[in-house]
């Protein structure tokens, strides 16, 4: 009976510790439904968030702007490209040997490396110069063999650094590698924002939306919250279609070892399908037009408007959160060090 009612005392004890143990899990994720701000966990992630987005918010501020930008990089291609120079002078064409001897003429120590025929031959003629690793482009009339000017307008030239810059921060191989772990920190300042994001169960919906009448500073904070829950899902696109972007060959050895090529799955494999909308998701488009539309108009310019708003996005986010910081952080304490300065002078 004895060791009977000491296995029950036992049983209830530990009855006693789950139940106690339970209550306590119960109560840790109360406090994260009601009041997060005051568990340590989410305390970390907002510190993870805040420096991170200080450390890198002026390169997600460039790859945001240049980023909502490019989505429209068709049209600013075509808006950059002038009108075709037609010759109409009376003599005939000349020959490429002729067209080749005039632009040797004209720059001494250059050899010409490509001369380039439009279709409509009166047209002026694209000749390429090199001397050295200097390369020039120029045109010329087809029949009097004067230089015309460069063949690469500064709007077309303008926009292809624009593209280097986003693609590649105009450092080739290395820059692209750069970029790809610039699209890791922003998955990592995006994911901590989200777990941030969260400020309990009776003021959730006062995030969702701004407010008037709520002061200058409180409407930053508003902005600020309201911009990253609606733009979550196109940041974590860009991320992950950014890292996808920079180093694709581990996305296809992934896809590879999850799901090996065979004859039978070759082109169907759900890998290689999620490789395909990565990439066409980052820009938003495919062959220039809107992912859900079918050619130009109104749902080609409704899409593109859609990831040009939702790429500045990132930017909107490091100019408020640059705001908040400035009025909680900076400004507070560049005010204390005013006052530490003066009281000596006051004393003395």
């Amino acid at each position: 009976m004895e060791s009977r009612a000491r296995a029950l005392t036992r049983s209830t004890m530990c009855c006693s510790l789950s139940l106690v143990s339970g209550s306590n899990q119960i109560t840790v994720w109360q406090r994260w439904l009601r009041q997060p701000q005051k568990i340590w966990l989410r305390r970390a992630f907002f510190q993870v968030h805040l420096w991170s987005g200080i450390a890198l918010g002026l390169y997600i501020f460039m790859m945001s702007v240049t980023g909502g930008v490019l989505v429209y990089s068709n049209e600013l291609f075509r808006a950059a490209t002038p009108e075709p120079i037609v010759s109409k002078g009376p003599g005939p064409r000349l020959t490429d040997d002729q067209l080749a001897e005039t632009a040797r003429h004209l720059f001494p120590g250059y050899q010409v490396v490509r001369i380039t025929r439009a279709r409509n031959l009166d047209q002026s003629v694209d000749i390429s110069l090199r001397r050295g690793d200097e390369v020039k482009h120029r045109l010329f009339d087809p029949r009097s063999g004067s230089d015309l000017g460069d063949s690469v307008p500064i709007g077309i030239w303008l926009v292809s650094k624009l593209i280097d810059l986003h693609d590649n921060l105009l450092a080739g191989p290395t820059g692209r590698k750069v970029n790809g772990v610039g699209a890791l920190a922003l998955l990592a300042v995006t994911m901590t924002g989200a777990v941030i994001w969260w400020p309990g169960t009776k003021t959730w919906r006062r995030s969702l939306s701004l407010h008037r009448g709520v002061g200058w500073k409180r409407f930053t904070w508003h902005s600020h919250s309201m911009i990253g829950f609606w733009s979550l899902g196109f940041m974590l696109v860009f991320g992950v279609s950014g890292v996808y972007l920079s180093f694709p060959q581990l996305f296809q050895d992934l896809a590879d070892r999850l799901e090996p090529s065979t004859a039978a799955n070759a082109g169907i494999r759900i890998g290689d399908r999620v490789i395909y909308w990565l990439a066409f998701l980052h820009f938003g488009r495919v062959n220039g037009i809107g992912i859900p539309c079918n050619g130009p108009g109104l749902c080609d310019q409704t899409t593109k408007a859609i990831w040009a708003v939702f790429g500045l996005a990132p930017a909107a986010m490091f100019v408020t959160g640059a705001i908040m910081w400035w009025n909680r952080v900076l400004r507070p304490r560049l005010a204390n060090a005013r006052r530490g300065a003066r009281s000596p002078a006051v004393t003395a």
